[in-house]
Order: C-alpha cells, then structure tokens, then sequence
C-alpha cells in the first residue's frame, strides 16, 4: 500500500488560482465575444440645434409641428440607449454564466479527478496488500519447508550424537574400570610401601634416638667438665683483677702508688674487664649476631666515671651488633670504680678505644 501524500500549501492554492485566472480570461473573451455580435445601430441622428426665430410670417401650426418632431427625435434616442445598455447587460449575464458553468465543470471534473486518483490508490494499495499477502505465503511455505529440512537434519545429528555419547559411555565405563583397578593395585602397593618405610623409619629413630642419647650424654658431660674448669679459671682471675683493683683505688696513697708501677697492666685488664663486664649486663644479644664479630668502639669519660659518649670507630660489617654494642656501653652510666683514680691514671680512659665481640658481651 503506497502512502497518501499531504499536499503542500502551495499545492493547495494552485487549482483556485489557475480557475480564478481562467475566469477573467473566460469573462473578457465573451466581452470581446459580444463587442463583436453587437447588429449594427441606424446611425444616430443628429441633433439639430436650431434656433427658432419666430417670423412673423410663420403661423402657430408649424411651431408645433417643430416641437413635436424634436420630441420624436429625443424619444428615439432614449430608447436606443435603452437597448443597448439591456444588450450590455444580457452579454455580461451570459458571460458571468458561462463562467460559472465552467467553473462548475472545472469542480466537477477536479472531484472526478480526485476519486479517480483515490481509486488508484485504492487499487495500488490492493494490489501492494495482495503482493504482500502473497509474498508472506510464500515465505511461510519456505520457512515451513526449512523447518521440516532443520528437524530431519537435527534428528539424524540427535541419532549421531546419542550413538556417539553411548560409544563414549561405553569406553569411559572400561577405562574406569581399568583405571580403577590400577588406582587400587597402585594403593595396595603405596600402603606396603609405606608401612615398610614406618616400619624401617620406626627401627632407624629408636637406633638414632638411642646413638643421640649417649652422644647427648657424653657432649653434656665434657661440655659441663670444661664449662666447671673454665669458670673456675675465670673466677679466680677476676678475683685477682678485682683484688689488684681494690687496691689501686684504696684510700692509700703509698699503697696505690706502690701498686701502681707493679700492676700497670693488670690493672688496665681490670678496668677493660670491668666495662665489658657491665656492658654484658645490659646486652641485648641481636639475632645477626655471629662468632667472629669484631667491632671497635670509640668511648669518651668524665673523671668522676660517667661516659659522655660511645660511637662506632671500626665496625664490624652488622649494623644490629654494632647498634647493640654502642647501647650496651651506654647503658653503664657511670663507673664509679673511677672517683679515686689519680689524674695520671685516668688520662687514658678519659678518651680510648675498645675492641667488643660476641663472646665478651656474653658472659
């Protein structure tokens, strides 16, 4: 079905126009029409001006006469105005109603026109709405046989497909069987295994725990025999560094000076021993912390003992020891072993060095 389309304005003026146009033409044709028709007139009489002079000789009866033949005259004129203004008026009658029948017959041919074109449209529309009729039966014919081609091929491919999934089940039943029973002889085999190696694993940890207990035993008791000698050994070496101490900072003079030139360097050991071994007291033993270890720390003091300053003069390549080595110095404060110290015997401890190894934090 072709649309209907919507005339334009300017469409919708057009035919009134070209009939008003029409009209005029139509009007001014039967004017010349009737211009042309018009029987020709007796020619017009002139009118006469006569100036009657009344002569005496004439008598009343011509005067008369006169008279009445200007009043003829003036009658005759009137009345053939008369017609022709009546003929005027019939041609401009006759031309107004030709106009209208042709306007008229314009109408009616435009209303035939009109239908005429409706009609075609109509039948365009029909015979579009028959096509299309025809056009949807016949696809529906074509998709219908498609349909029935598709479910025939879908029912063979359904028949491949379950004959294909039965022959799968089937293979994947006897390959699960057969991988079943290698599972299981493979698990009996593990178990035996395992039990086996618990059992050997079981016999070697009584052999070893039985070789480590006496190992264990005989280690401890060499351990236990040297750690007894060697604190005895260290016991009575900090007993006499602490006696030779004692008596180098007695309020003696004598016996300090005496001791002084006898005892110069056990008495340097002693005060060295001294802060390693209250350094020791406050070491916190970092996990980095290896045998070996070396570090040299630079150790400023006042005379009354206390320890202005603890820096790192040499390290010993770990950062963690070396930071627990400077902490464990300072945490001593103040040696108070110091306050009676001659000026000479200071001197070399107000500013000196001092080598610290795990071992000597650890005591």
């Amino acid at each position: 079905m072709q649309p209907i389309r919507e005339p334009f304005a300017s469409e919708s003026y057009f035919w009134p126009s070209v009939w008003a146009v029409g009209l005029h033409v139509l009007i001014f044709g039967l004017l010349f029409v009737s211009f042309a028709m018009t029987p020709e007139l007796p020619e017009a009489r002139p009118i006469v001006q006569a100036t009657l002079y009344q002569l005496k000789s004439k008598s009343q009866a011509t005067t008369q006469t006169n008279q009445k033949l200007a009043g003829e005259a003036k009658k005759s004129a009137a009345r053939q105005t008369e017609v022709e203004q009546m003929e005027q008026k019939k041609v401009e009658q006759e031309a107004v109603k030709a106009a209208e029948q042709k306007k008229a017959d314009s109408a009616q041919k435009a209303e035939e026109q009109k239908a005429e074109e409706a009609k075609k449209a109509d039948d365009a529309k029909k015979a579009d709405d028959a096509k299309k009729a025809a056009d949807d039966a016949k696809k529906a014919e074509a998709k219908k046989a498609d349909d029935a081609k598709k479910t025939a091929e879908e029912k063979q491919l359904a028949d491949i497909a379950k004959k294909k999934a039965e022959d799968d089940a089937k293979k994947k039943a006897e390959e699960d069987a057969k991988r079943a029973a290698a599972e299981e002889a493979k698990k009996q085999a593990a178990e035996d295994a395992k039990k086996q190696a618990a059992d050997d694993a079981k016999k070697k940890a009584a052999e070893d725990a039985k070789k480590k207990a006496a190992e264990d035993a005989k280690k401890k008791a060499t351990e236990d025999a040297k750690k007894k000698a060697q604190d005895a050994a260290r016991k009575s070496a900090e007993d006499k560094k602490a006696q030779a101490l004692a008596d180098l900072l007695s309020d003696k003079p004598e016996r300090q000076q005496a001791l002084a030139d006898e005892r110069g360097d056990e008495v340097a050991g002693s005060f060295d021993d001294l802060i390693r071994s209250r350094a020791a007291e406050g070491w916190a033993r970092p996990p980095s912390a290896r045998k070996g270890m070396t570090v040299v720390l630079q150790i400023n003091m006042l005379p009354d003992g206390t320890l202005t300053s603890v820096n790192v003069s040499k390290s010993s390549g770990d950062g963690p020891f070396d930071s627990s080595a400077v902490a464990a110095v300072k945490n001593i404060g103040r040696l108070t072993e110091m306050q009676g110290m001659k000026p000479s015997d200071f001197a070399p401890y107000r500013s000196f060095k001092m080598t610290f190894t795990p071992e000597d934090l650890a005591l």
